[in-house]
């Protein structure tokens, strides 16, 4: 498959599953047809437009390509609507778990794009560089999501999830610069390891030392 194709592709499917994460968090703050609109907008295209910002893309790709801004609006109404009329995640646990997965999906197919956009310019071989903005594209509309839902960013609160992009960002870059792999096995590669730590930290419940731990055990002191 063409190189451009692969790629606009996996990023259009991330757009959707990341709308879907930003209409599911709505769900949860109980916001209206506008408001799920707004954070699905924002989950699936405020990581790309702040990497943009970054390597000097102005404007970014979601107003010079308006089909990503328009997937996820369409996504997000369906989503709202459907989920509205049929409450299949009434129960949180699946809601919770539907999240989690959709959050998952985006988190690597844009850590992959991120990494691979850097790796497209005369600063390939800083690999800070394209760990830093594969990241960001990964986890920003996530921040800005979470953000415009007045909660705490789940990238600096629980289950690795800046970490785990951190990971399949550099994964990707050493696949791809250093040994050479096509795009299309780099970018399966990552999204799997991203995967991978995102499930298990879901499951075994593994979160970066915090003080939320230290203050519970100050308060239980007599």
């Amino acid at each position: 498959m063409d190189l451009s194709l692969f790629l606009y592709l996996s990023e259009l499917a991330g757009t959707v599953a990341f709308a879907v994460s930003g209409v599911l968090t709505a769900k949860k703050q109980k916001l209206d047809v506008f408001g799920a609109v707004v954070l699905g907008l924002t989950t699936a295209v405020g990581g790309g437009a702040l990497r943009d910002i970054l390597l000097g893309y102005n404007p970014p790709v979601m107003f010079r390509k308006p089909v990503y801004a328009i997937t996820a609006i369409i996504t997000s109404l369906i989503v709202f609507y459907v989920e509205k009329s049929s409450r299949l995640l009434e129960d949180s646990g699946k809601m919770m778990l539907s999240l989690n997965i959709a959050d998952t999906i985006g988190l690597g197919v844009f850590a992959a794009s991120g990494t691979e956009k850097v790796l497209s310019t005369v600063y390939c071989e800083n690999a800070f560089l394209a760990v830093f903005v594969g990241t960001i594209t990964a986890v920003g509309g996530g921040i800005l999501r979470d953000m415009l839902a007045g909660t705490i960013p789940v990238v600096m609160r629980k289950r690795v999830y800046a970490v785990a992009a951190m990971l399949g960002s550099l994964i990707y870059y050493l696949l791809r610069f250093r040994v050479g792999l096509p795009v299309s096995a780099a970018e399966l590669i990552s999204i799997a390891a991203i995967s991978g730590i995102r499930f298990l930290a879901i499951r075994y419940l593994w979160n970066l030392p915090s003080f939320e731990g230290r203050e519970q055990g100050i308060q239980k002191k007599p």
